[in-house]
């Protein structure tokens, strides 16, 4: 074997790597697993118990030393409908943002594109500025849109001149900058919402935005969080030194609340929080040996005790010239950890601190923490103007603001309309006033400081240059924050799905159980059929299994439960690699070789097969992957890594184990009697009767296409758009009854089937889906439970889904070109492999047979079995996996072919021999094989729960015939068409 130092080296080091990756998840479960001991059921304590760890160390490698924060990120994150949660798909208003370009022009023709456009665009895969320009062209074919949109506010970058194309091209770019701030807003709402490990990401090519808060409960917090509007303003400062004694009277008054005043809900706070004398984990965090040995926790108390406020916020206080204490200059006058902030909150909204604050102070925090690592976050002093204590100006006064680069350093220019330029000019001139004592303006968006430059000079004109301690990330971000105040673009939720705890936990058990069932039953198999070098691919299997977790760790891979699917049939296919090159040992032990030989041989000549067939299911987990979302990229991450680990696993894990025990000479056994002579020298004639399989086929698909034409689908909710629940009562409810009782509440007949046991129902309604208001949410709700509660009143909301319907038909168009693009990749990758189109167009006729076929079954069996069948984006995902093992059988049996026609002994043989012998060599592995993974898919069906049912039976049926359009379309259309006359031009 060449190159084992290599191998031997590279798996240990990816074993290091793995177990590195996968030690954080192991050390994160532990502290929360301490932290819920700590807390005994309070959810309270918990959290508190968790924020204290955040900057404590809790894993120590000796070379380094990690704080749970660190292992906490670094943590295997669970997917939605694991951990429970909310998923949002959030659109931006392209329409009002257009609407506010033009400063709401009143023209007919304007506003009657942008309603077509809008009404396109459920349909179409434009964008909205493209079928806008399309509907405006239309209605005006010349009309210019310059007298629309020359504004004085766009004057820089739109002439009254300008053509249509180059006012096209500035809304295009203003839309793209509209969705870069919103994602910007929202993800820094979502930072301070306290969210653990969320996901917030542009879909690329849309104007839309992906949220996933794991763990969220309040869904209607989060809608109201989502869709506000944002704030921005502009506010004069205190300097620390006018707010200092403030401080210090509120840290006063504090201790002599606490200490008079301890069973005040005041005291309740600060004392369960911070003081803790029962000794207990959360007492202890901040305990520590002195020099002298001595535990200091106690003092430690003490001081919080008698300095309340200062025990959480440290003053802005500096070291002077000659080394004394001094106070900072500035607009920030405390500092504090993110696990404290909210109890200084608490302190300054608690009703006697809030008597002796001024109303014209307004304390705020800032945005990002001063440093990563410190989670420590500055507060600021601004001050209030007029009665009404506002700020002094809003930001819609600002007509442009963008990053740049002055002498080398970052900075930000911002412009401000003539209305702006009159007032900016007065505040600065304010604030830059006293030359010793230059005060700060606070740019704030949502109640938090994103920056507060100091004030040099008078700006006369409106036109602003903010420089400081920037990074170019840092200007980009405060540019689109500032351009946040100006021309608004609203975010809709067009599609929500809030999974329940209750819901995640149980697919937690479930999923595992499939998993470690399924992994039981590969095991006890490999190791019964191919007796010791089972169990050296059981080792291998193990070792993949470890390989495959330790690298989604270190990726930050989401696992879902389609993932932990997409694991187990993982492992099931990686038994295929094994299996091939047991096969091919066997062969050449059967021939009389050595063993070492029959080893070396076996390995070489599965070489091919193996790159072969794994390769083409990689490329269906990429498209899988690109056209995917949500769970659906879960379960491609996994067969994509699976499939990477498995070949490294199987080619040279196994090889090393099967090297050292030659080297040791030990014997190994490639088989048990009962399987010794399976399938030794069969010789079945696959390809006289194909005309017999064809007619089976086509009678199957005949059906299949008369009934999708007469019955057609079940689509699921992601296909039609509407709103879809999953609701479990506590006894057997009747499916008739909640459609009556809905139909009354909605006024449209809604869909509902059993789901799983007969207590819990699957509901689907298109009522109101265009309605995406927080109004029209909650009437929705409100109906839905008033519906349900008519039926038994003790019921429970698991699983809830909204799609609206542009969403909808994006994701329909998306599968159809996932799974047509699957197929032409394929094609390709066959023709080029094999070089000629006949073994390609066998291939591809193979596919759309085992994609029509599971089409048919869905369709036919669609309200008989007791199982939903809906087509959603989970059944294509097993559509693209079942091309892909179906694609993975038929290379493994055409390269097998091409090596006959190459053989010598060949030439006198006729192609259907040929082709015959080839299947009957390899029948071994495609049994094998399948057994594995058919057996693997009925655990997932059997312990999966409801929510894989359908994906798990769709795989079932497209593995069964997928298996058999192997034996009996691709290859005898191979027969079909090479003429006899052709076969000497298909030698290497």
């Amino acid at each position: 074997m060449q190159g084992k130092g290599l191998i031997k080296f590279v798996a240990v080091a990816l074993t290091i790597g793995c177990l590195y990756s996968l030690s954080f998840t192991w050390v994160a479960k532990q502290v929360e697993k301490d932290a819920r001991e700590y807390a005994k059921g309070d959810p309270e304590k918990e959290r508190a118990y968790l924020d204290s760890m955040a900057t404590q160390p809790v894993f120590n490698l000796g070379f380094a030393k990690f704080n749970y924060q660190y292992v906490k990120e670094r943590e295997i994150p669970l997917g939605l409908d694991l951990a429970g949660g909310m998923n949002v798909t959030m659109e931006i208003s392209l329409t009002e943002l257009v609407k506010n370009l033009a400063n709401h022009n009143s023209d007919a023709t304007f506003n009657k594109a942008l309603s077509n456009a809008e009404g396109r665009l459920k349909n179409s895969q434009k964008d909205f500025i493209t079928l806008f320009g399309e509907e405006y062209q239309a209605l005006s074919p010349n009309g210019k849109l310059a007298s629309i949109f020359a504004t004085r506010e766009n004057s820089a970058s739109i002439k009254p001149d300008a053509s249509n194309s180059e006012v096209i091209q500035f809304l295009r770019t203003q839309a793209n900058s509209a969705v870069d701030r919103s994602f910007n807003i929202l993800r820094t709402r979502i930072d301070k919402f306290g969210v653990t490990s969320p996901n917030i990401q542009l879909q690329s090519g849309t104007h839309r935005i992906l949220i996933e808060l794991p763990g969220v409960s309040d869904a209607e917090r989060v809608r109201k969080l989502l869709q506000g509007s944002a704030q921005l303003e502009f506010w004069e400062t205190y300097d620390n030194s006018e707010i200092f004694p403030l401080l210090e009277n509120i840290n006063k008054t504090l201790a002599a609340t606490l200490a008079t005043s301890k069973d005040t809900a005041t005291a309740k706070t600060a004392s369960t929080k911070s003081d803790s004398a029962g000794a207990g984990k959360l007492a202890q965090l901040g305990a520590r040996k002195d020099s002298a040995g001595k535990d200091t926790s106690a003092l430690a108390q003490s001081q919080a005790r008698q300095n309340p406020l200062f025990a959480v916020l440290n003053p802005n206080i500096g070291q002077g010239e000659n080394g004394q204490s001094v106070l900072g200059r500035g607009p920030v006058i405390g500092y504090a950890a993110q696990k404290d902030t909210s109890k200084v909150n608490a302190y300054f909204n608690s009703p006697a601190i809030r008597s002796i604050i001024p109303n014209n102070v307004k304390l705020l925090w800032g945005v990002k923490p001063v440093s990563p690592e410190s989670r420590v976050f500055e507060l600021y002093a601004l001050k209030t103007s007029g009665f009404e204590g506002t700020a002094i100006m809003g930001g819609d006064v600002i007509t442009d603001a963008r990053a740049d680069v002055e002498q080398g350093n970052p900075e930000v220019v911002m412009f401000m309309n003539s209305t702006g330029a009159r007032q900016w000019r007065q505040v600065t001139a304010a604030a830059s006033a006293d030359p010793n004592n230059k005060r700060s303006i606070a740019i704030v968006l949502d109640n938090n400081v994103y920056s507060a430059p100091t004030v040099q000079n008078e700006i006369p004109n409106g036109i602003s240059s903010i420089t400081g301690k920037f990074t170019q990330n840092d200007t980009k971000d405060l540019a689109n924050v500032l351009k946040a105040g100006r021309l608004p673009a609203p975010a809709k939720i067009v599609s929500e799905y809030i999974v329940g705890p209750s819901l995640g936990l149980e697919s937690i058990n479930k999923g595992l159980i499939s998993s470690l069932v399924g992994v039981i039953v590969i095991l006890l198999f490999m190791g019964l059929y191919y007796s010791k070098a089972g169990w050296v691919a059981n080792v291998a299997l193990l070792v993949n299994l470890f390989f495959l977790m330790g690298v989604m760790a270190s990726l930050g891979a989401v696992l879902t439960l389609p993932g932990i699917a997409g694991i187990v049939l993982s492992l099931g296919m990686a038994v295929d690699a094994n299996v091939l090159i047991y096969e091919r040992v066997r062969e050449e032990l059967a021939l009389g070789k050595s063993l070492r030989i029959a080893v070396y041989e076996g390995y070489s000549k599965a070489m091919s097969s193996i790159l072969d067939s794994n390769i083409t299911t990689f490329l269906t987990g990429v498209i899988l992957y690109v056209f995917g979302s949500g769970p659906i990229l879960g379960f491609a991450t996994t067969l994509m890594l699976g499939i990477i680990t498995s070949l490294f696993s199987a080619i040279f894990i196994s090889r090393l184990i099967f090297e050292w025990m030659l080297g040791k000479q030990q014997s190994i056994s490639f088989s048990i009697k009962a399987t010794e002579n399976l399938f030794k020298d069969t010789k079945f004639d696959f390809i006289s009767g194909r005309r017999k399989f064809y007619l089976l086929s086509g009678a199957i698909i005949i059906a299949g296409l008369v009934s999708m034409f007469t019955r057609g689908f079940s689509l699921g909710v992601d296909f039609k758009g509407g709103r879809s629940y999953f609701v479990e009562f506590d006894k057997p409810v009747r499916t008739d009854a909640i459609r009556d009782v809905l139909l009354d509440e909605f006024d449209v007949a809604p869909e509902v089937k059993t789901y799983g046991s007969s207590n819990e129902v699957k509901i689907t309604t298109s009522y109101m889906i265009d309605n995406t208001t927080e109004d029209g949410e909650a009437i929705v709700a409100k109906k839905l439970h008033d519906g349900l509660a008519k039926i038994n009143p003790n019921f429970q909301i698991k699983d809830a889904q909204r799609v609206g319907p542009t969403i909808a038909n994006d994701i329909k168009i998306s599968a159809v070109y996932s799974v047509i693009f699957s197929i032409l990749v394929i094609f390709l990758y066959i023709l080029i492999r094999f070089r000629r189109w006949q073994f390609g167009v066998s291939a591809i006729i193979a596919l759309a047979h085992d994609v029509l076929v599971l089409l048919s079954i869905f369709t036919l069996l669609n309200g008989i079995v007791p199982f939903s069948l809906d087509i959603d984006q989970a059944f294509i995902a097993a559509i693209l996996t079942v091309m892909g093992y179906s694609i993975n059988d038929t290379v493994v049996v055409f390269d097998r072919i091409r090596e006959y026609i190459n053989q010598h002994h060949s030439k006198n043989e006729d192609m259907p021999t040929v082709i015959n012998n080839a299947l009957n060599s390899t029948l071994s592995r495609t049994v094998v094989t399948g057994i594995c993974v058919i057996a693997v898919l009925i655990i997932i069906f059997i312990f999966g729960g409801e929510i894989l049912r359908g994906f798990s039976f769709a795989m079932l049926i497209g593995v069964v015939f997928g298996t058999y359009s192997s034996l009996f379309v691709a290859t005898p259309f191979v027969v079909e068409l090479i003429k006899e006359k052709d076969k000497e031009s298909f030698k290497a």
